[in-house]
């Protein structure tokens, strides 16, 4: 007997009982209640911003849609963005509304990832940190080199929220005041990084390289200009289905990523919505800490031309 078929807001929601993806301990149905159960929270972190997401398609690997495909119902806002890597427009979603959100879950869009820059803005809206740890690294020592950033940004006299990452690490997000251009939030990004890193160099590194960081936290300074990152309250495609979660900096040492999932997160907020009301207010970039940032290398050509360097190395060496 067919399953009786369930409409939200207009939105056809279909196959609602099968599972995401294996070891996900969750439904389709599971993923779109979660959905809609934090809409008020989710939109505006999305609002005007060009979204990308991950869908993960029955059977199939788990891909990132940035274009919006054909079949793609006219009242899905949108709008066109030059890719210049492939010399052509890109028709980005614009989750503006319930209805759009709904709709990007029944068609298994389980990650949601939009621009740094609202449409048709050209400087990003936050600088952001992105701490990753090293393989088989606890939280623990994410959270300290957390801090460390939280230093760096406080001793430039600025201030920031973090979230978890919703996989292994956490995000800082710092909302900028000005309309900054986008190679000064990169260098200041830099600057703020390689400031933690010598607080505890042990602890930290800035290094681009993964061989290179011997064990320690990587503080990524590469998220800015055309990057993004994951929204906070986005559900992620990991066991359990996590989401990224916003947590005021005196909780993180009582928690872990995988204590938030789309079964538990809309519970433990109630009618709260941490990543609002611990966003500090927008701030102006200190300009000690942009020049500052402009004399260090950026990372991604950096470890190309070092790649380069070992490479040719290694063929020298066997002769």
């Amino acid at each position: 007997m067919p399953a009786e078929k369930e409409e939200r807001d207009g939105v056809p929601l279909t196959n609602l009982d099968q599972e995401l993806y294996e070891g996900a301990g969750a439904t389709k149905r599971d993923l779109i209640d979660y959905l809609d159960a934090m809409s008020a929270r989710l939109l505006p972190v999305l609002h005007d911003r060009p979204l990308s997401v991950i869908r993960l398609l029955r059977g199939q690997d788990q891909f990132m849609q940035k274009n919006l495909p054909k079949y793609t119902p006219d009242w899905v806002p949108r709008t066109e963005v030059w890719a210049e890597a492939s010399h052509r427009n890109v028709t980005y979603a614009l989750c503006n509304d319930r209805r759009t959100l709904l709709w990007f879950g029944n068609q298994r869009a389980v990650e949601y990832h939009p621009a740094l820059m609202l449409a048709g803005q050209h400087h990003p809206t936050h600088l952001i940190m992105d701490l990753d740890p090293p393989e088989g690294g606890d939280f623990g020592i994410v959270v300290a080199a957390a801090r460390l950033v939280r230093q760096a940004l406080t001793d430039a006299g600025l201030a920031g929220a973090v979230k978890t990452s919703g996989s292994k690490g956490l995000h800082i997000f710092m909302p900028l005041a000005d309309d900054v251009a986008t190679e000064d939030v990169a260098a200041a990004t830099r600057a703020v990084a390689v400031r933690a890193e010598k607080l505890d160099p042990q602890l930290a590194t800035t290094a681009f390289i993964r061989e290179d960081r011997h064990g320690k936290v990587f503080l990524d300074a590469t998220r800015s200009g055309g990057a993004t990152v994951v929204a906070a309250y986005s559900p992620r495609i990991r066991p359990g289905v996590r989401v990224s979660f916003p947590l005021s900096w005196d909780a993180l040492d009582d928690v872990t990523p995988a204590d938030f999932t789309i079964h538990n997160a809309p519970g433990l907020l109630g009618d709260d919505d941490p990543w609002a009301s611990s966003m500090p207010a927008p701030q102006p970039l200190d300009a000690g800490l942009v020049a500052e940032g402009h004399t260090i290398p950026v990372a991604r050509v950096q470890a190309m031309h070092e790649g380069k360097r070992r490479a040719k190395a290694r063929r020298e060496a066997d002769g």
